[in-house]
C-alpha cells in the first residue's frame, strides 16, 4: 500500500547520572572525590534510503526511542554513550513539527538529519569538590534527550509531473518513454500510485517524470484521489498536461484542461505558476475540427503544443525533447527550508512539574519540559530572554527560587544556561 503521510513520536536518550565515589588506594588516606560523568544520550537520526518509496513501515510502528546514556561510575569513568537511533524513509519525506506544522526538515540530501538531540550526560561528584568542600556528596543527574510529536509527509523528488483525467494516456506515455511499467486498463483509477520513471535522451542527459493518478473535478476538496496526490505535484519543476482531444470519453478536452487546472489553483495556487507544456493524446481518433478548436484554444493560453499517440509512441520523441529543452532552462527541484517552531507551541506543552537544589550560592533547577524552550532560546535576543523569564515567572519557578532564600547575585543553573540572579 502506497502511504504518504504518517504520525510518530521520537524520544531522544536521557544523559546517564553523574556517580558519587571517593578514590580509594592503598596507602592514600583521603583519595578526594573521583565519580564520573554520565554517557551522553543517543540522538535521534533521519536518512534519505532510495530502496523505500512509501512510509508504510510507520503503519505499524509510531514511537522511536533512542538509547540512553550510561550512568558514569568510579575512577573517573565516563559512562558509554546511548547508540543514535537512525530512521530510514524515503528521499523526499518533509518532517514537521505536528501541532504547529512547521517544517523541521526536508529529507532530500544524503547528510543525515538530527531530529532530536541526546541529553548530556550529568557530572560526578568530582566536578563539586573546592577549597571549602573536598568531599562533596552529591553528583547531577542526566539531562532529558529530545522528544518530539512529527509529521512525515513524502513529497516524490520529480522534474515533471504528468497531469490528465483518468484513462487519457498518462501510464501509457511513461511506460513508453522510461522504463516504468505501470499497470495500464481501460478504467478509471487504473493508477492508484505515483509512478516514477527515468526518462533517458542520451548517456549525460536524464530526468525523472512522475504520473500523478486520481487527478478528476473536485480533487482539490479530495474527491477521488486527487486531494492524497496533489501534493506530489509540488516539486515538481514542470507540468505535462496531457489532454484526450477526441473526446473518446464523452468529455470535452477544453473542459478536461480548465477543470484539472482550477483544481491544481484550489490545492496551491503557487502551482499556476509553474511551467506546463501540453500533449494531445489520441489525435488519430480526433476529428478535423475537434483539433483545430482545441490547437485554437491552447495558442490562447500561450502554452505548447504536442499531439501524440501515446500507445505506438507517436510524437513522443519530440515532446520529450521539448521537456528536456524546457527543463535546461528551469531551477532545481524545490527544497523546503526549514521553520521555526512557535515559542507558544513549545509553551503548550509545558507542564508544572520541576526541581529546585540549593548548593550554597548556586540553584539548580530541572524540568524536563522547558528543555525545548530553552533550546529555542537566543541570549543574544532580548525578546526572547524576556519571554523566557516571563515562562520562569508564569511556572512558578521564580517564586520557588525565592522560597529558597535565593538573593541577587547568587548563580542560577538551568541545564546549560547560567545566569546571575537579578529580582
Amino acid at each position: 500500500m502506497f502511504i504518504d503521510f504518517v504520525k510518530i513520536k521520537v524520544k531522544a536518550g536521557n544523559g546517564g547520572n553523574g556517580a558519587v565515589a571517593f578514590h580509594r588506594e592503598k596507602f592514600i588516606a583521603s583519595g578526594g572525590p573521583d565519580g564520573g560523568d554520565g554517557g551522553k544520550g543517543g540522538d535521534v537520526v533521519f536518512v534519505a534510503d532510495d530502496h523505500l518509496s512509501t512510509l508504510s513501515d510507520f503503519r505499524y510502528k509510531s514511537k522511536y526511542t533512542a538509547e540512553n546514556g550510561a550512568n558514569g561510575s568510579g575512577n573517573r569513568r565516563t559512562g558509554k554513550s546511548g547508540r543514535d537511533l537512525v530512521i530510514r524513509v524515503p528521499r523526499g519525506t518533509i518532517v514537521k513539527e505536528a501541532e504547529s506544522g512547521a517544517i523541521i526538515a526536508d529529507i532530500s540530501s544524503d547528510e543525515p538529519f538530527i531530529c532530536a538531540k541526546g541529553g548530556k550526560g550529568g557530572w560526578g561528584n568530582q566536578h563539586f569538590s573546592t577549597a571549602t568542600r573536598q568531599a562533596p556528596r552529591f553528583s547531577r543527574d542526566g539531562y532529558p534527550g529530545e522528544e518530539w510529536e512529527l509529521t512525515l509527509e513524502l513529497k516524490l523528488l520529480a522534474d515533471v509531473g504528468l497531469l490528465g483525467f483518468p484513462n487519457v494516456g498518462k501510464s501509457t506515455l511513461i511506460s513508453v518513454v522510461s522504463e516504468a511499467k505501470p499497470i495500464i486498463a481501460d478504467y478509471h483509477f487504473t493508477t492508484i500510485t505515483p509512478v516514477l520513471g527515468v526518462v533517458r535522451l542520451d548517456p549525460e542527459t536524464s530526468f525523472v517524470m512522475a504520473d500523478i493518478p486520481g487527478l478528476i473535478e473536485g480533487a482539490g476538496e479530495g474527491v477521488g484521489l486527487g486531494h492524497r496526490f496533489l501534493r506530489h505535484v509540488e516539486r515538481c519543476r514542470m507540468l505535462v498536461h496531457i489532454v484526450d482531444v477526441a473526446g473518446s470519453e464523452g468529455r470535452d478536452p477544453i473542459e478536461d484542461f480548465k477543470i484539472i487546472n482550477e483544481e491544481l489553483k484550489k490545492f496551491n495556487p503557487a502551482l499556476t505558476d509553474c511551467p506546463q507544456i501540453v500533449a494531445a493524446n489520441k489525435v488519430d481518433l480526433a476529428e478535423d475540427d475537434q483539433l483545430e478548436r482545441f490547437r485554437a484554444f491552447i495558442a490562447e493560453q500561450g502554452l505548447e503544443l504536442y499531439e501524440i499517440i501515446a500507445p505506438i509512441a507517436e510524437g513522443t520523441d519530440a515532446l520529450i525533447k521539448a521537456v528536456a529543452a524546457k527543463l535546461a532552462t528551469l531551477p532545481p527541484i524545490k527544497r523546503y527550508e526549514p521553520e521555526e517552531i512557535p515559542m507558544s507551541v513549545l509553551e503548550s506543552k509545558k507542564n508544572t512539574g520541576f526541581k529546585v537544589t540549593r548548593d550554597e550560592d548556586r540553584y539548580y533547577i530541572e524540568a524536563e519540559w522547558l528543555m525545548k524552550i530553552l533550546n529555542k532560546t537566543d541570549p543574544d535576543d532580548y525578546e526572547s530572554l524576556q519571554y523566557f523569564q516571563r515562562v520562569l515567572e508564569s511556572s512558578g519557578i521564580l517564586a520557588a527560587l525565592e522560597e529558597q532564600g535565593i538573593r541577587e547575585g547568587d548563580t542560577v543553573v538551568i541545564y546549560d544556561l547560567e545566569f546571575t540572579y537579578v529580582p
